[in-house]
């Protein structure tokens, strides 16, 4: 049975697209729906600051003369700077201010490989005319969310950033009924794709879809193992992020509560579940866990 359907596109804002697919055979709207979310939300390369280092500054809770925010805050705001990179090894980008003045992530000074794709995004305040702000910031290329503990460094200075690498903010899918002619069971997909501006939604809609095939050829034509050589078995690893507590979601206190009540520590405990079972947990519902999914996709994660 070979696919016959049509794509259309429709812009749907800043870095917004919607994509429609019909018709579809009944059933494979759910499935390609399911599939190109998750690999959307999981496997799209992208890349993050990863470590900064700030001049005057031997630690994250250091506070620098002249700049209104502490550090902590200054972090924060780095960590949703986005990077778009085309190089493969990690680099580094340079920003210095001085006098009183915003300090935004189009300060930054970047290769010709790199550029800022919120270059308005405001990092600090500088409150007076001897006020200063020289930093050092390393990018790194990667997938979904990764945590500063998985970069700890002994070196004075330097401040591991938690991650986002993923360049998709948000997809939704959605199925609805459609006919052809007289025949009315086909499936019409709507997929609404939200980047953060370092790539198109056409871009992260292509990704996904070669990721996909590349998997498909390796079942159409899988390698041979050799008679000879010895079979081992290794360990699945565990969820990238499957280590962030329920805290560092920033749910809402109510909905935190209520996970932690019933047992949910880490976001590995949410990914032993479902989103019907999670539903059922006393004061949830499915509203919050609408909530939930939503701060698990701000961090590269997908609730299953």
């Amino acid at each position: 049975m070979k696919p016959q359907f049509t794509i259309s596109a429709n812009n749907q804002g800043t870095n917004s697209s919607r994509f429609i697919f019909e018709p579809l055979p009944q059933g494979f709207g759910q499935t390609l729906g399911t599939s190109l979310r998750r690999v959307l939300y999981s496997s799209i390369p992208g890349a993050a600051i990863t470590s900064i280092k700030i001049t005057g500054a031997s630690h994250q809770f250091s506070t620098l003369p002249g700049v209104v925010e502490d550090l902590v805050h200054v972090v924060l705001n780095l960590k949703q700077v986005r990077v778009k990179y085309s190089g493969d090894k990690p680099t580094k980008l340079t920003l210095s201010a001085k006098g009183e003045t915003i300090v935004t992530a189009g300060d930054f000074e970047c290769s010709n490989s790199a550029s800022i794709a919120n270059p308005d995004l405001v990092i600090a305040h500088l409150s007076d005319k001897g006020a200063k702000l020289e930093m050092e910031a390393g990018v790194e290329t990667g997938y979904g969310y990764s945590p500063a503990e998985d970069r700890k460094s002994t070196t004075i200075g330097l401040i591991p950033v938690d991650a986002t690498f993923s360049p998709v903010v948000r997809v939704n899918a959605t199925v609805e009924a459609t006919r052809v002619g007289r025949i009315t069971n086909f499936d019409k997909l709507v997929l609404d794709i939200t980047t953060d501006g370092t790539l198109t939604p056409q871009q992260a809609l292509d990704n996904a879809s070669n990721t996909m095939v590349e998997y498909f050829k390796a079942i159409l034509n899988p390698q041979v193992a050799s008679v000879s050589a010895p079979v081992t078995t290794q360990k699945q690893p565990t969820v990238a992020g499957g280590a962030l507590s329920i805290e560092e979601l920033d749910l809402p206190t109510r909905i935190a509560n209520a996970l932690q009540k019933a047992g949910f520590e880490t976001v590995n405990d949410l990914y032993a579940t479902n989103r019907e079972e999670l539903a059922k947990v006393k004061n949830v519902g499915s509203k919050s866990v609408k909530l939930i999914e939503a701060a698990m996709a701000q961090r590269g994660l997908v609730l299953p």
